[in-house]
């Protein structure tokens, strides 16, 4: 749009979405935001402005505090990175998940590091009515997701034991599951969260090689606790692997710098 073109609202206005998306601009630029005042901001009922705020919350856009006043989430404090790559990533990587989605029955991810926590780009839900829905755009800590815990594993001691005083400290029970869990993903190269995202759900994952500038990447399969199945654990290593590598040449061949090194994780 030319810089004096006048801005037209569309045809088709949705109502609630422009509702999200005016609360979202006020959340970034002002920092907080309780239930009352974001119903006056929109001249709506408070009811119909806590429906709103919630869905922030669960897409990460916002969080609650204990005095019930909304602040910017995770979504809206992420630290730079290149959108031109991960945007490139994502689009690169749909035929491998939609691929993945088939051979699994299973919903398939592709997240991206982002500061201390992962960053889901794209998700491909399967088809079954119980099923993980899609994480797209969701936003988890390092030690949520697999990918978070496939770049835990690949940093030095120190660096790593930073990150645990910062976010599981007096959480001791915690903290030692986790660093069982990637030291099995140092000596295996994938990563296995049982429940750790969330309660009922299991995820498997694994690194998209090759040396980039900024991105760390992992494709992974998730899906409900009541389905997974231990002695198949290998099977969806081997062909997540082989997604992984297909991608990373084909990244590759575009001259594309991505994600990270398998090297950073099997060492």
């Amino acid at each position: 749009m030319r810089p004096s073109a006048l801005k037209m609202p569309p045809s088709y206005a949705i109502t609630s979405v422009d509702h999200a998306l005016k609360l979202v601009a006020v959340l970034q630029l002002e920092g907080g935001l309780t239930v009352a005042a974001a119903a006056d901001r929109l001249g709506v009922a408070r009811s119909t402005a806590h429906r709103v705020l919630q869905m922030l919350v669960y897409r990460d856009f916002a969080v609650q505090d204990e005095d019930r006043t909304y602040r910017p989430g995770l979504v809206l404090e992420l630290p730079a990175h290149s959108p031109a790559r991960a945007a490139e990533l994502r689009s690169m990587s749909l035929p491998y998940l939609q691929r993945l989605g088939a051979i699994f029955d299973e919903s398939v991810n592709i997240s991206i590091r982002a500061g201390k926590t992962t960053r889901f780009i794209a998700s491909i839900e399967c088809r079954r009515a119980l099923r993980v829905t899609s994480r797209e755009g969701m936003v988890f800590p390092l030690h949520r997701t697999t990918t978070g815990m496939l770049h835990l594993a690949s940093l030095p001691d120190r660096e790593l034991q930073d990150y645990l005083d910062r976010h599981l400290d007096g959480h001791r029970a915690q903290r030692r599951s986790l660093l069982q869990d990637l030291n099995r993903v140092r000596r295996t190269g994938f990563a296995l969260n049982l429940e750790r995202s969330e309660r009922g759900l299991v995820a498997i994952g694994v690194p998209v090689p090759c040396v980039g500038s900024g991105l760390f990447a992992g494709l992974s399969v998730s899906m409900p606790s009541v389905r997974y199945d231990e002695q198949r654990l290998d099977g969806y290593v081997s062909v997540l692997r082989s997604a992984s590598h297909d991608l990373a040449r084909d990244l590759t061949a575009r001259g594309t710098d991505v994600p990270m090194s398998e090297r950073a994780v099997y060492q």
